[in-house]
């Protein structure tokens, strides 16, 4: 079972996109802002950050960055309803997915589904 950590400081969107992801089949650990996520990328392994760019404390791109520090092989998907301006600060990300708000649920599932089959085609689990 793959992992997400999805980090949404929107307290019902992290509720509704947890429990949406949970009944597909994932294993999801919500959290409200980039900095309750660092100490759980800390200490487990997770296969995929599912992050909003634009929270308070610490940042998506923030987020993504120590992330990646922390396991290089994590892989980032940004949910934003702010991405041409958060992407445009001329800030570096990892090479992330971007799904801009609003969204259908079913798009971001797939979305989700697509990151795990190309890793899968490429025999990297």
């Amino acid at each position: 079972m793959y992992r997400i950590l999805l980090a949404e400081d929107d307290h019902s969107m992290r509720e509704y996109l947890a429990r949406a992801l949970t009944r597909v089949g994932y294993e999801v650990s919500a959290v409200g802002c980039g900095t309750e996520a660092v100490p759980l990328l800390e200490r487990g392994r997770f296969d995929l950050l599912l992050t909003d760019i634009v929270m308070p404390e610490m940042d998506g791109i923030e987020l993504a960055q120590k992330a990646s520090h922390i396991d290089p092989a994590i892989r980032v998907m940004f949910i934003t309803g702010f991405a041409a301006v958060a992407l445009q600060s001329g800030r570096t990300a990892p090479e992330a997915k971007l799904l801009s708000k609003p969204f259908h649920l079913k798009d971001l599932v797939a979305e989700v589904d697509r990151i795990f089959q190309t890793e899968d085609a490429h025999g990297r689990l």
